[in-house]
């Protein structure tokens, strides 16, 4: 056993003690030690009560034999930091918690990891580290929350921020309003939708790093859950006795598995981010160009919020992730033959699944699309890449052109989007904030769903170098690189240049020709940093493009 190392021998007496101050037996410290990562906290509705799933985890660890060790993780609610400087930090926070949990099971010499998360950046950080420690791991999160009601219809998180557009543009009362931010959220679990944090866990089901019904059991369901992580204990066991490592399971075709489902189910584009990010911990590149190559082959089969009126419990009735991977795999698009944390193989894991509310997954031969939720667009405007969440697009907005209307902050636009300056047809353009410039890369679901809610989400594009929420719909286009802070095209707009967006041929340009953005390049002039000292001080001289995953690389060897 790898805790070995901390437990036996005469030189590891002091360690021994250390232990047994803590009250572990010689019998605890004959077995396995699994740290249990816990990213419980009393500031994410989806982490609120992951208490109750890691005490779970730890029976299911000592029924199997092995001796739990508890430790935390920290985790940034995306929604209550959305809109202001806090949102600098929840992608900046996934690069703490991978670094976080390398640290702790490194330095204490551990033998396995179940990861207890639920949210955003939480998922992935998790996924990140166990690619890069490599001790036998599983994830086990604590489910979505369950749809609110509203007037008669199931309502998230996500109406309410497109609620406050419809209360700018006098659509409905101060009380109203109050009402929908009264209903939405009806108690603990991730965002009801298909935002990044159920992408995510879904995507966990997918890599073979999670338990079936990880992604869409609702964390109310407490029984199941509980079952789910008492199963992920005894199994991360199992793991261990056969030397069942992440990057064993976690293989190039794993990741392909990901984004097929991604593309089927129409899942957040922060996935484009984040699945990189993961792969390259393991070693594995993972170009855009994948990605537009699986979502032109991938049928569209489910229409969850914000793309449509069903939410993450209606996808666990209808069959859950199971149900999704064993349609694709009737037209060859799942590798059915890859290992999973479950001990037996994908084909193994989904036999006998079936769908059983079609109006909520179709069929590979009844699709929504005959091409998949996100679409990656390049140009002179995105020569390295851009990305948008063509699911939940309106038809009339997926070619576009019109003017720029150019913010240096996300502030900027939210003000002049209050203020009744952004009309019908206009481009908004944010820049200044990608993952060096913003640092951080910004989630812009504010000024998003307040273009929603006023009612021009079919008539308004939004372009940034940020990033946006899986919550956002309409024509947003995001992750566009080269960053402007790195000099990109998109630094070079002004206010009027005419946009063009052709989202089914991938194409993102503005009508300019290479000499008058060369012209405008030689005048351009590097900002100061808007973050110079702290933690994103670091990070902004640190990450990449978004283009590779916005992944954190030293600046030399």
């Amino acid at each position: 056993m790898i805790s070995d190392e901390v437990k036996l021998g005469s030189t590891r007496a002091a360690h021994r003690a250390l232990f047994y101050a803590m009250g572990y037996t010689k019998e605890d410290l004959s077995k396995p030690l699994i740290g249990v990562v816990n990213a419980q906290n009393e500031i994410i509705p989806g982490h609120f009560h992951l208490d109750t799933i890691t005490q779970a985890v730890k029976h299911g660890i000592l029924a199997a034999g092995g001796t739990p060790v508890e430790f935390p993780a920290i985790g940034l609610c995306d929604g209550i930091a959305m809109g202001h400087e806090g949102m600098k930090y929840p992608l900046a926070s996934r690069e703490l918690i991978a670094d976080s949990i390398e640290t702790m099971a490194i330095g204490h010499k551990l033998d396995g990891l179940v990861l207890v998360p639920n949210c955003d950046k939480i998922v992935p950080g998790m996924l990140m580290a166990a690619a890069r420690v490599n001790i036998p791991a599983i994830l086990v999160s604590g489910g979505p929350m369950m749809a609110g009601r509203y007037q008669g219809k199931d309502i998230s998180v996500s109406n309410v921020f497109e609620a406050a557009g419809q209360f700018e543009a006098g659509k409905i009362s101060a009380a109203q309003l109050e009402e929908i931010e009264s209903a939405a959220c009806p108690g603990c679990g991730s965002c009801a939708g298909l935002f990044t944090a159920n992408t995510m866990n879904c995507l966990s089901e997918a890599l073979g790093m999670a338990l079936h019904g990880n992604g869409t059991v609702p964390a109310v369901n407490l029984g199941a859950r509980r079952m789910l992580a008492k199963i992920a204990g005894k199994q991360i066991m199992d793991l261990i006795h056969k030397n069942i490592t992440p990057r064993s399971i976690m293989t190039k075709n794993a990741f392909v598995n990901a984004i097929v489902l991604d593309m089927a189910i129409g899942g957040s584009t922060n996935t484009v981010l984040h699945l990189p990010a993961i792969a390259y911990e393991a070693g594995i590149e993972l170009e855009l160009e994948l990605f537009d190559q699986m979502s032109k082959k991938t049928p569209y089969l489910t229409k969850l919020s914000p793309a449509g009126c069903h939410h993450m419990q209606d996808l666990n009735e209808a069959g859950g992730i199971k149900a999704v991977m064993s349609e694709l795999a009737k037209v060859g698009l799942i590798d059915t033959s890859l290992p999973t944390v479950s001990g037996q193989t994908v084909s193994e894991n989904i036999a006998n699944s079936k769908i059983l509310r079609n109006d909520v997954i179709r069929t590979v031969a009844n699709p929504y699309s005959p091409t998949g939720g996100i679409a990656i667009l390049r140009g002179n405007l995105a020569p390295l890449g851009s990305v948008v969440k063509e699911s939940a697009v309106a038809e009339e907005m997926l070619r576009h052109v019109g003017p720029a209307k150019v913010f240096d902050s996300e502030e900027a636009a939210i003000n002049a989007i209050m203020n009744k300056k952004i009309k019908k047809g206009d481009v908004v353009v944010i820049r200044y904030e990608g993952p060096k410039g913003g640092p951080g890369m910004r989630e812009m679901l504010n000024p998003t769903a307040v273009l929603a809610g006023m009612g021009l989400d079919k008539e308004v594009a939004l372009l940034t170098d940020g990033r946006f929420s899986g919550a956002t719909r309409g024509a947003c286009i995001g992750h566009i690189s080269p960053e402007a802070s790195a000099a990109g095209n998109i630094a070079l707009i002004q206010d009027g240049d005419t946009i063009e967006i052709d989202i089914p041929a991938r194409k993102l340009n503005v009508r300019l020709d290479q000499q008058e953005l060369d012209v405008r390049k030689s005048a351009w002039q590097k900002p100061h940093p808007k973050v110079r000292s702290g933690y994103l001080a670091r990070y902004s001289s640190l990450v990449t493009s978004a283009a590779t995953g916005a992944v954190l690389k030293p600046l030399e060897f």
